[in-house]
């Protein structure tokens, strides 16, 4: 049984991971249980047909054939953080009546953030008795502190729940190699490492942008959050002007501030809305380089990943990389791009460099090659399940 507060037919981070695992599950004739709200990302409402986003506390078959159960949620404008965390506390609580009623599962699975749905998988987990599988996605609680929703040199209740949890699960699966040593020098004692990734076969290689091209085409696609400061790549490519186009994809709580930045610079920006499948495609293959961006004042982001790296490694994309740690060693180890530091003026000299040396932009199939290798979800698959299969049967011993 899985908890999480975004799955299918939803478009998020942890949609496209899980997806794409209970598919591999399912192959195998795994039996799996999804608890989640219902559908309402990103725009805090339901918007699709009752029939893809599900009713409250009704099945619903998914696209694998896996089984849904639904709970409600609050509704709210996407944007405040506050409506957001009210609504994923009631959409937690939901869930641990949602998860008691139904059948029970050999494991449960919860993944995080959200942080409630964490403290509702380890309720569930404990009142049936199951073993319990806690899956970090990001360095929670240390983000926690970074972000400031923590304060002070004494630990707050958020980080000695989340620890606390971490503590007692039967396995917690960290996404990065970093975070999963951070937790063991914590001394949480069962940790293994599933990165995130995609399925390379399902993904397209583009061929090499054009040498001939007039203006540097460069895309982000993802959230507009705080987590990315995406304020200094709006800086950078005013400082470049009309030797550049910048397109900015997707939605996120400073979106309007970054359109109300780029219209006072006059930066060479173009905003567009969320993308989903031959639009993304089409996109990416319009695209010169591609952005993966995380702020360099949090520390925990150095056993971060975004996961948009692999994707945009995986068509044979350039990669500008403003990241740093774990995330700009694996594009420096694909040979997909350029590492560059956290600041405005240094990503414009890159930028300039490209323009002036399209070549560079030629990224090859070693970015591909690396995915293939490293982070290709079939393969991530199969460890998942030779650790789940290994924690069930080692349980089972002990009772």
């Amino acid at each position: 049984m899985l908890l999480i507060h975004s799955y299918w037919p939803e478009h998020s981070p942890p949609q496209r991971r899980w997806s794409t695992l209970i598919r591999e599950f399912r192959a195998v004739s795994w039996d799996v249980d999804v608890v989640t709200p219902v559908a309402h990302f990103p725009l805090g409402r339901r918007e699709l047909p009752i029939k893809l986003a599900g009713s409250p506390f009704r099945g619903q078959r998914g696209p694998h054939g896996e089984r849904i159960k639904r709970v409600p949620f609050i509704p709210h404008s996407g944007n405040f953080h506050a409506a957001r965390l009210l609504d994923q506390v009631f959409s937690a609580g939901m869930s641990i009546p949602a998860g008691l009623m139904w059948r029970k599962a050999d494991v449960i699975i919860v993944t995080a953030p959200s942080l409630p749905i964490l403290i509702a998988g380890y309720i569930v987990a404990k009142l049936r008795g199951v073993p319990l599988i806690v899956e970090m996605r990001d360095a929670w609680p240390d983000l926690a502190r970074d972000a400031r929703i923590v304060k002070g040199n004494v630990k707050s209740l958020i980080e000695r729940v989340v620890e606390a949890i971490q503590m007692r699960a039967d396995l917690v699966v960290a996404v990065t190699e970093g975070f999963a040593k951070t937790l063991r020098d914590r001394g949480v004692q069962n940790v293994a490492t599933v990165s995130n990734g995609l399925d390379v076969d399902a993904v397209p290689s583009f061929a090499p942008p054009a040498l001939d091209r007039d203006v540097l085409e460069a895309l982000y696609l993802g959230n507009h959050g705080e987590s990315q400061r995406l304020d200094v790549i709006i800086r950078a490519s005013a400082l470049v002007g009309d030797a550049m186009h910048l397109h900015m994809v997707g939605h996120g709580t400073k979106r309007p501030d970054l359109v109300k930045l780029a219209a006072e610079l006059g930066a060479p920006v173009t905003f567009h809305p969320s993308l989903h499948g031959m639009d993304v495609r089409d996109r990416y293959e319009s695209a010169d380089t591609c952005i993966v961006s995380l702020r360099d004042d949090w520390k925990s982001f150095e056993a971060t990943v975004p996961s948009k790296t692999y994707e945009v490694l995986a068509i044979g994309r350039h990669v500008t990389a403003i990241v740093r740690g774990e995330a700009a060693r694996i594009v420096t180890d694909a040979d997909g791009g350029d590492v560059v530091t956290w600041n405005a003026e240094a990503i414009a000299s890159l930028w300039r460099e490209l323009a002036n040396d399209r070549k560079r932009l030629h990224a090859g199939t070693s970015g591909r090659e690396w995915v293939e290798k490293h982070a290709n979800y079939p393969v991530l698959a199969s460890e998942y399940m030779t650790l789940i299969s290994a924690l069930v049967l080692e349980k089972s011993r002990v009772r």
